[in-house]
């Protein structure tokens, strides 16, 4: 069980919830490894409270190529975190805060690990995530 430094939350569990990796064929392998920059992430996060007043966060990450080519493959990950919130924590904005900005700075990093990790043993060495997602600007961006 981790607790966050705030001790605003304590991470109850972690886990892999959903993985695909798909490459049809021996022919989309070598295109995308050709073409790997045209590949885009996307992050999406859902939570659902549970029965026992803890709260399932899944953070999906989805790399894609977005253009129509016949020749593609797909990969995504859906890693679910279960936490526990603090008594003192009992406003939507705070828990959104929470939920989408604390604790994805930490639990991003490993769930990209493994990502990235996962793609380059299915075939794909050379990729790399170049741009580091700063949670803190995207929630502002979105609820300011």
């Amino acid at each position: 069980m981790t607790q966050n430094d705030e001790n605003k939350f304590k991470i109850i569990l972690e886990y892999i919830k959903d993985l695909s990796i798909e490459t049809p064929s021996i022919s989309a392998l070598a295109f995308v490894q050709q073409n790997l920059s045209n590949y885009i992430m996307d992050i999406d996060i859902s939570s659902q409270v549970l029965k026992n007043k803890a709260i399932e966060v899944v953070t999906r990450l989805t790399l894609q190529d977005k253009k129509d080519v016949e020749e593609k493959a797909f990969f995504e990950i859906k890693y679910s975190t279960v936490i526990t919130l603090d008594k003192s924590i009992n406003d939507k904005n705070s828990v959104g805060k929470i939920v989408l900005c604390e604790l994805q700075k930490i639990v991003y990093p490993k769930i990209e690990k493994i990502f990235l990790d996962l793609i380059k043993n299915a075939g794909y060495p050379d990729l790399n995530f170049e741009k580091k997602v700063d949670f803190d600007k995207l929630y502002n961006e979105k609820f300011s």
